[in-house]
């Protein structure tokens, strides 16, 4: 199942960039899913489970690196085949 992922980091530091770009250069490396980002967000595509597992492994690397932040996301689930 294909899901699609819009996530915002916001991390609370006054030096955000490098960790926001960090953080999506991890996500990007892996080459399962299609990652687009603009201003705002960063979407993410692909196969639920392998979004999740990437996800999860990078916020928390994010948690552990630092600096401190907020993750906000919004997910949307494959349509309806009714």
């Amino acid at each position: 199942m294909n899901i699609a992922v819009e996530i915002s980091m916001y991390p609370l530091a006054e030096e955000y960039l490098p960790a926001i770009q960090a953080f999506i250069d991890r996500v990007r490396s892996n080459d399962k899913l299609q990652v687009l980002t603009n201003t705002m967000s960063t979407q993410v595509f692909g196969e639920l489970d392998e979004v999740f597992r990437t996800l999860q492994q990078e916020i928390r690397a994010s948690f552990e690196e630092g600096p401190r932040a907020v993750f906000v996301t919004k997910f949307l689930g494959p349509a309806s085949s009714q």
